[in-house]
């Protein structure tokens, strides 16, 4: 037996004890309320369900749109228009098979970037790195003067700089000139926007602050909807497949939200883990927690696989509280002992509060291996369970730092901190519901954190710590990476926050390399991994969007699940 097991069923147990019948002093984060109340309980699934005629015309719709790709063979300008349409409007999922031929024709054709404009070149260079082609970035250079400046023509046109500037984006390690691109047209779309009209003063404004590829493809649909509609050159069947389309999944993900949001399936899952009285210290962020999974996957087949997800989302939220405001250090000891038994029968020396948060999470996985044994995948269930392990295991070495007032190294800090991001255990289980293309091999994969899950992660912490780690060390907080960086170069807070973006920006790099065919896995896989991090641009670009629900992501919510769209174009 362990020396952690050993305190566990021993000297553990009776301090426990002892702490029940006298007061313990615990920190309060006075994280505000569960904003949604019974919204989403109240709102009935029957109500939201598409009827069936708007779903035989959506069936026609992309039938229609089938037939569009198929036209036009030759002309590969108004191909790369067509998909570039259909993936902002947010429709592209319908046409993986089609849209991945037309674009290995295109970068198959021979001198395929001779003779065209700089709107197309841009254009086609993002939807192919999208895709995973390796093109060279060295065609842009055909944009410089002889001194080495862009051509001065560039800046009005600014279509064009709107398109070089998404496709600066796409980058990777060593692309010297994309940078150079990135820095010369967000600086000049900065200088002109004030001039600008709608609905291209409304793309390019949205552009500087949330750039295309590391956008929650649900919001950036729903954005560009309402800006393809003001557009006179429109695509009348792509416009209204897109409403319809939009508002079909809409009902979709309300009737999962209310799904959760009541008493679930065989758990006694949320609704039972009961905030007010039982956890008042936790964040009370379901609906919340469901908006980030459906960045991660929104399509209707991935129902099971978001819902699961959300319940480990959900979940680890929870615990994430409890190791950073709540738990006592014996008590998180004894509960990190209790994870890694994994077994109900380690309830028995948890206090009250933990049972419940015990039993809860072990429910969660039992459903989940419950589906899983359906189809005879019950082993993947094992690669998420010992990814919570070793995320508690992470939780367990902060909260001890915090308890012995350690600050450690940077590096020491971020080894840890890659792993409480909790990015790389979302990864994994996130792979556990996408069907029979999941093997053991691709968990191994994810389990052993590869470059780009690091990466994911990293992008995860630094932005995080960034926004929230002045409220957490106000309320008795772990050291962040801010504070163990200011501390181990002396330096200032600005200084490090510098250090950092450029960190993340290597780590964007990192992710578009690793999704550069021949990929270590299949795309769909990586989608996961590049999803996971764009939801962390969205919630954490400016400010901590998940603790302070109110500021930012009320917003995103009600445009993604409370209010549809109106059809009448």
């Amino acid at each position: 037996m362990s020396a952690l097991s050993s305190f566990a069923h021993s000297s553990g147990v009776n301090k426990l004890l002892q702490n029940e019948r006298t007061k313990i002093i615990r920190k309060s984060a006075n994280f505000h309320p569960n904003i949604w109340g019974e919204h989403f309980i109240r709102n009935s699934p029957s109500d939201h369900m598409a009827p069936d005629a708007s779903l035989e015309q959506i069936e026609e719709l992309k039938e229609e749109v089938r037939r569009m790709l198929l036209v036009d063979a030759n002309d590969s300008s108004k191909k790369l228009s067509l998909i570039d349409s259909l993936q902002r409007l947010g429709v592209a999922y319908h046409f993986e098979g089609e849209i991945e031929e037309t674009l290995k024709q295109i970068h198959d054709a021979p001198n395929g970037f001779d003779e065209i404009d700089l709107y197309t070149m841009a254009l086609q260079f993002r939807l192919l790195r999208q895709q995973g082609y390796n093109v060279p970035c060295d065609i842009f250079n055909r944009f410089k003067d002889k001194k080495g400046s862009f051509k001065e023509e560039l800046i009005k046109d600014v279509p064009s700089m709107l398109c070089l500037y998404e496709a600066s984006y796409m980058r990777i390690h060593g692309e010297d000139i994309l940078d150079e691109i990135q820095v010369f047209t967000t600086t000049q779309l900065k200088s002109i926007v004030s001039e600008l009209k709608p609905p291209l003063a409304t793309q390019v404004m949205h552009a500087l602050k949330q750039p295309l590829h590391r956008g929650m493809p649900r919001l950036e649909a729903r954005h560009y909807i309402t800006i393809y509609q003001q557009v006179k050159t429109r695509n009348e069947t792509l416009l209204k497949l897109a409403k319809s389309d939009f508002n079909s999944l809409q009902s979709i993900h309300k009737q999962e939200l209310s799904q959760l949001s009541r008493q679930v399936s065989l758990s006694k899952w949320w609704k039972e883990l009961d905030f007010v009285t039982r956890l008042p210290y936790a964040r009370d962020r379901l609906v919340e927690c469901y908006f980030w999974i459906v960045g991660v996957y929104f399509e209707a087949h991935y129902s099971l696989a978001r819902m699961n997800l959300t319940k480990i989302i959900a979940m680890t939220s929870i615990i994430d509280d409890t190791y950073d405001v709540y738990g006592t250090h014996e008590e998180l000891k004894l509960f990190t002992e209790a994870i890694e038994r994994w077994d109900i029968s380690a309830n028995n020396q948890l206090p009250e509060y933990m049972k419940i948060l015990y039993t809860a999470l072990l429910d969660v996985y039992n459903e989940i291996e419950e589906d899983q044994r359906k189809e005879g995948k019950s082993y993947r269930v094992y690669y998420a369970i010992e990814a919570m392990k070793r995320l508690v295991r992470a939780y367990f070495i902060e909260a001890k730092w915090f308890n012995e007032a350690c600050i450690p190294t940077f590096e020491e800090y971020i080894e840890i901190a890659l792993t409480t991001s909790a990015y790389g255990m979302l990864t994994i289980a996130s792979f556990l519901g996408m069907g029979d293309i999941v093997t053991k091999e691709t968990l191994d994969w994810a389990i052993d954190e590869p470059k780009v899950v690091r990466a994911s992660s990293l992008i995860g912490r630094l932005m995080d710590d960034m926004v929230s780690h002045k409220s957490e060390q106000e309320r008795g907080h772990v050291c962040s990476s801010v504070e163990c960086y200011m501390k181990q170069y002396s330096v200032t807070e600005e200084e490090a926050c510098y250090e950092f973006n450029k960190r993340v920006e290597n780590a964007w790099k990192d992710i578009n390399q690793g999704c550069i065919k021949p990929t270590a896995v299949p795309m769909p896989f990586l989608m996961r991994i590049v999803n996971l991090a764009r939801m962390i641009d969205v919630i954490y670009k400016h400010k901590d969007g998940y603790t302070n629900a109110l500021s930012v992501l009320k917003e995103y919510i009600t445009l993604l699940f409370i209010d549809p769209l109106c059809l009448d174009l």
